[in-house]
């Protein structure tokens, strides 16, 4: 009986430390979501200007006193939204208010997500 009692305990003892060490593997090995957002850069401001030819866009950030100018390649692959609509290269123009999530491939800037931001009220007249 002694055995008996001892081996269910080694038993159980042995089935949480495994359960324990594969919960803390699964934490310390990322996702491919979780690899995917860390590598995306950050880039937000107005389009200065955009290169249908190219399929391209600049934009410019003021930061202070300084500008800051982005030229982000646009893809099949990338998600131009407004809201909850979906929006198309074409409908990009120049002087709209973006945030653009990127990629870093060799020296180009590859866009995988563009929102544009509503356009802000126009000051109620008294």
């Amino acid at each position: 009986m002694k055995k008996l009692i001892l081996l269910v305990a080694l038993l159980t003892l042995v089935a949480f430390v495994s359960g324990a060490m594969a919960q803390e593997k699964a934490k310390a090995t990322p996702g491919k979501a979780e690899k995917a957002a860390a590598a995306l850069g950050k880039f937000a401001g107005a389009i200065d200007n955009v290169d249908a030819a190219a399929k391209t866009i600049v934009v410019k950030m003021k930061v202070k006193k300084e500008e800051k100018t982005m030229t982000f390649a646009i893809g099949d692959a990338t998600k131009i939204t407004k809201g909850k609509e979906t929006l198309s290269f074409g409908d990009l123009k120049a002087g709209m208010d973006v945030a653009v999530d990127y990629k870093k491939e060799g020296d180009k800037n590859i866009a995988a997500t563009i929102k544009v931001a509503a356009p802000k009220a126009a000051p109620k007249k008294k």
